[in-house]
């Protein structure tokens, strides 16, 4: 079947620059065609076809899609200037974000065809969250692949930092925006065999750019939340397009993968992998926490990890119904999620009238306080190994709730509100093995911390649940790292 080839748009002007027209349609993507690119279109490594990209409607459609891209970032760009500005973000990664990659992710050209086929695993994880729970399957995927080089990509600043110092990549880099050109130049300088996506990251240019340079693509952990599945919805007739170029799902629960294949995923690359998160290992403990319980004085100590705004507020006034039920109040151990707002909660505290240390500023004192503030980043899944009682933030407010995995890991009765479709499936598995609470608010929320803190065995028993739990789940990244491996297999096969 021949495959047509599009010529550039003649330019609007006969100035030597090229026109507008032109220029939007370099930039996604499109070039004027050669026999080089006629040969790379028609045939590829695994063989697949691509009449649809080769097709008017196709190509208008990704046209469109990065005409619209830019024009959103091109509005944006005051705000993210301010914000790089004020707090050091974006400004200092730009380049990298258009495909500058740094010389450690970048990689020779093979020399043979056994070179080419030791391309580089690339594995990308957005942010903290994604990046830990990538943590064990980068473990299995460097036995599996010990002649391969193991590459980290993130988006935000906070996960490239963890990833750096905890994954044990051979480099780690910003992940490109979507634009044909920076994706193209990044794929280019990293020549992987293999992308790994962590979630749910649909980035339409850059699956078509891998697809084009013949490199897998593989999900991985796969999720879909309620709200985010009521807006790829609406994109659907273009989404599909975009999950054509994708070889492996591995999603999360049956929800999940249900879910990806009403998106228009071929139903042939769909499986369910399980939950990376539930092969973590519990974190050390934190050297502060001894000095925390003793500063308790025998208290019990209620660890609310990953709060928002307005939720801090809901906290304090349950842990007030609860000192009136109980007659005694708990100790509040309390992370907000976010590190800009750290010097907010604070100011709550002190308008609250509340006794606070502040974890940066810990030392020890022989008074107890109401509250402290975890104010550091990367201790919470370590802390909740003091909690008499979890609580999971984000759950409280409409925000889909975190991670009720990590207290799990230290066997801890779990609270949580209920927005929890970021977690729907844990959530239900937790609620339905009772190692799990879930309240619909602050006054329900007091109420349970005055009953629990008033039973210790039923905090135990709780506590035994989610840890048995836990152990039933593991497996997700020795399973994902197998059908990663197949799937590596299948692309060198001729």
């Amino acid at each position: 079947m021949m495959t047509r080839v599009f010529p550039e748009p003649a330019p609007a002007s006969t100035s030597s620059g090229p026109s507008v027209v032109v220029t939007a349609w370099r930039c996604a993507g499109f070039r004027s065609a050669s026999k080089r690119d006629i040969v790379r279109r028609r045939f590829r490594p695994n063989g697949r076809r691509r009449a649809f990209y080769n097709s008017r409607s196709g190509r208008r459609m990704y046209f469109l899609y990065s005409v619209l891209l830019g024009a959103a970032l091109a509005l944006l760009s005051p705000y993210f200037l301010l914000k790089g500005l004020r707090q050091n973000k974006y400004l200092h990664s730009l380049g990298a974000r258009l495909g500058a990659v740094p010389e450690g992710a970048r990689q020779p050209a093979p020399r043979s065809s056994a070179g080419a086929a030791a391309g580089a695993v690339w594995v990308h994880a957005v942010s903290v969250g994604e990046a830990l729970a990538v943590e064990p399957l980068l473990r299995e995927l460097r036995q599996r692949f010990p002649g391969r080089k193991l590459l980290v990509s993130t988006t935000t600043r906070t996960g490239q930092e963890l990833a750096a110092k905890r994954l044990g990549a051979d480099a780690t880099f910003y992940f490109p925006l979507d634009f044909a050109f920076a994706c193209r130049r990044t794929l280019a300088a990293v020549k992987p065999a293999l992308v790994v996506i962590a979630e749910t990251e649909i980035w339409p240019n850059f699956l078509r750019a891998a697809q084009r340079a013949g490199v897998r693509v593989a999900f991985v952990n796969g999720r879909i939340s309620d709200r985010s599945f009521g807006r790829y919805r609406f994109w659907r007739f273009f989404l599909r397009r975009a999950l054509a170029n994708v070889d492996l799902f591995l999603m999360q629960s049956e929800e999940d993968a249900r879910r990806i294949r009403e998106l228009g995923a071929v139903p042939e690359r769909v499986a369910v992998g399980g939950n990376l998160k539930f092969d973590l290992p519990a974190p050390a403990r934190p050297a502060f926490l001894a000095e925390l319980e003793k500063a308790a004085q025998g208290a019990p100590i209620v660890v609310a990890g990953s709060t928002l705004a307005t939720e801090e507020e809901k906290l304090l006034d349950a842990l007030e119904v609860c000192a009136q039920a109980k007659g005694r109040k708990a100790v509040l151990l309390l992370a907000p999620r976010h590190p800009e707002r750290f010097e907010d909660v604070a100011a709550l505290l002190e308008r609250r009238g509340l006794r606070f240390i502040r974890r940066s500023h810990w030392t020890s004192n022989d008074y107890r306080p109401d509250v402290v503030l975890l104010d550091t980043l990367g201790e919470l899944a370590g802390a909740y190994a003091a909690a008499s009682v979890a609580f999971v933030g984000g759950s409280l407010v409409p925000a889909g709730g975190h991670n009720p995995i990590e207290p799990a890991l230290w066997a801890k009765p779990v609270i949580f509100g209920p927005s929890m479709e970021n977690f729907r499936g844990v959530a239900r598995a937790l609620l339905e093995a009772k190692a799990a609470f879930q309240v619909k608010s602050s006054q329900a929320l007091g109420i349970l911390l005055a009953a629990l803190l008033s039973d210790p065995a039923a905090c135990q028993r709780a506590g035994e649940a989610a840890r048995q739990l836990v152990e039933r789940e593991r497996g997700a990244a020795a399973r994902s790292a197998a059908r990663l491996a197949a799937l590596l297999e299948e692309g060198m096969t001729p």
